[in-house]
């Protein structure tokens, strides 16, 4: 298993992509790639379509897999706002590699048995495959995907990110070897020698204490404990320091225990959802999830120092893993970077401090793939890492 990675601004796609696969070829040399990823920031006047023709001229590569965005990572740097193109490839030696392209009309039924979403992805469940995903926010059902891949393969890790350079339909590029969709989802199933670790930094800490659902109407909170949930919040908002009285404001989060075992929830427990509205006649609070009755959550405030202390804890542990990985992706929320922490390359640098100089390519989100509590979700505001390492 061999991995390089290149990255490049260069004005022109052309340009920029041919810079990208001579830092790769500096590395691997000459003869075929077994597989490749590719992230294109907007901003290039050639179209999107032009990509994988213009990486064919510089490099032979078996299967490749990549997409638009509005922030491009790779070689220690993340760059937004500007036009930029991010390589990462790989010889894969006694990996088998099966590509697919998936459109909305395609998905299964949610109660479909699980062949059909075999038959979409290409792989059985036999094959202990490990999954990347890129698709379009826009023309893809992306959760309903989540959840039919967790159904057809319940251990098979998943990690990826949604498409960011337009919001309107079609403006979005997905690259699958040679062509160029602009719908749906493109990804990969990886087996064999190799595996896929998956690392979600929510970067959100608890205020307040645990507390159980008990009463809710689908994505209406409607109690905590027998009291309406903004009057518990008031409640915990007292004993709060003026700073996290503030974030409320602004940055308030509900996390909801995903495993109904956890007595005692800690970090990393909780899945992080939106609050998307608020009664405050009756003291009501809508939340990005499906709630039921009995279940545990707890409020949550993000801030800059937050998410840089869960990144590097999540970090440090994954530095213990063995062997060392041989290369990793990035899928970070377009709402990090330097909006979220006032000075460009956070991630990446934290990323390097704790696992060294491992090649590091993705590209910032409108949202990103990633499990929690051993089931896969669409989350915002994380980052979601996979990191490849070799099984023997």
């Amino acid at each position: 298993m061999r991995w390089a990675c290149g990255l490049s601004e260069e004005k022109t796609l052309e340009n920029a992509v041919g810079q990208c696969a001579a830092q790769v070829r500096a590395v691997l040399g000459t003869g075929t790639i077994d597989l490749a990823f590719i992230f294109v920031g907007s901003g290039y006047a050639a179209p999107f379509e032009r990509v994988p023709a213009i990486l064919s001229e510089h490099l032979e590569i078996r299967t490749l897999l990549g997409c638009s965005g509005g922030g491009i990572i790779g070689g220690g740097r993340e760059i937004e706002g500007k036009p930029a193109v991010s390589l990462i490839a790989a010889r894969l030696p006694q990996v088998t590699i099966t590509p697919f392209h998936i459109v909305d009309e395609t998905l299964p039924d949610l109660d479909a048995p699980p062949r059909g979403w075999e038959a979409l992805v290409g792989v059985k469940p036999a094959d202990d495959p490990q999954l990347i995903l890129l698709a379009d926010p826009i023309t893809l059902r992306a959760e309903d995907l989540m959840l039919g891949l967790d159904y057809a393969y319940p251990k098979a890790a998943k990690v990826g990110g949604l498409t960011s350079a337009g919001s309107r339909p079609g403006e979005n590029a997905l690259f699958l070897n040679r062509a160029t969709h602009r719908e749906g989802a493109v990804g990969v199933a990886l087996s064999g020698n190799i595996t896929l670790d998956t690392l979600v930094t929510q970067g959100c800490r608890p205020i307040g204490a645990p507390l159980r659902v008990t009463d809710s109407r689908e994505h209406v909170l409607m109690a905590l404990d027998g009291k309406p949930p903004l009057h518990v919040l008031q409640d915990i908002a007292k004993t709060l320091s003026p700073r996290d009285k503030a974030l409320v404001q602004h940055a308030l989060f509900v996390g909801v225990v995903m495993d109904p075992m956890k007595e005692h929830p800690g970090h990393g427990d909780f899945l992080i959802r939106n609050i998307i509205g608020a009664d405050m006649q009756r003291g009501l609070l809508a939340v990005g999830a499906r709630l039921r009755p009995g279940q545990t959550v707890q409020y949550h405030l993000r801030d800059a120092q937050t998410s840089a202390d869960d990144l590097h804890a999540h970090l440090a542990r994954a530095a213990k893993g063995t062997p060392a990985p041989g290369a990793a992706l990035l899928f970070s929320c377009l709402g990090r970077g330097q909006a979220l922490y006032g000075k460009p390359d956070h991630d990446t640098l934290a990323f390097e401090k704790h696992l060294g100089p491992v090649p590091l390519a993705g590209f910032f989100c409108s949202g990103e793939i990633g499990p929690v509590g051993g089931t896969t979700y669409l989350h915002g505001y994380t980052s979601s890492f996979g990191l490849f390492r070799p099984k023997t």
